[in-house]
C-alpha cells in the first residue's frame, strides 16, 4: 500500500490506500449500520423478538443477531448525545416507514451536531483542522 498526499481545496489530506471516504460513504458504511445496531438493542429492550426486529428494519434475523452480540458495525462508537437520541427515537419506531423516518432525524441530528466531522476524522486519519468550511463538505 503507497501513502500518497492529495491536495483538496489547499488542504493536505494523506491518503493510505482507498481510505479517504466522502462524508456521505462514512454515512452509509459506518453512519447508518451503527444506528441500526443501536436501534436493535433499544427494540430489544422494549420487548421485540429478533423476527419483529428484522421485519421492520428490513434486515435478515441473522444480522439483528450480529447487532445483539456486537459483531457487527461496532466500528464506531456515538457519543452519548447520539445514543440517547437513538433510544428516543426507537420509541416512535413501529413499521418500516417509521424506520426511515426516524433514521433521517438522526443522520441531520448527527450531521448538525458536527458527530459526523469526528467519525470522519477518526476512521480516515484527516487532519485536526480540516473543517466544514474548508472542505466545502455540507451533506
Amino acid at each position: 500500500m503507497v501513502n500518497e498526499l492529495a491536495i483538496v481545496n489547499n488542504t493536505s489530506i494523506l491518503k493510505i490506500g482507498h481510505e479517504v471516504l466522502q462524508p456521505q460513504e462514512v454515512e452509509v458504511f459506518y453512519i447508518i449500520p451503527t444506528i441500526r445496531s443501536s436501534l436493535t438493542r433499544y427494540l430489544k429492550d422494549r420487548g421485540l423478538s429478533q423476527k419483529d426486529i428484522a421485519k421492520i428494519l428490513g434486515i435478515r434475523e441473522s444480522t439483528v443477531s450480529q447487532y445483539v452480540s456486537s459483531k457487527r458495525a461496532s466500528k464506531i462508537k456515538f457519543s452519548e448525545n447520539v445514543e440517547e437520541k437513538i433510544k428516543e427515537s426507537s420509541k416512535n419506531i413501529n413499521s418500516k416507514l417509521d424506520v426511515i423516518r426516524e433514521t433521517q432525524k438522526l443522520l441531520r441530528f448527527i450531521r448538525n451536531s458536527g458527530e459526523i466531522c469526528n467519525i470522519h476524522k477518526k476512521l480516515c486519519g484527516l487532519p485536526g483542522d480540516c473543517a466544514i468550511e474548508k472542505m466545502g463538505c455540507s451533506i
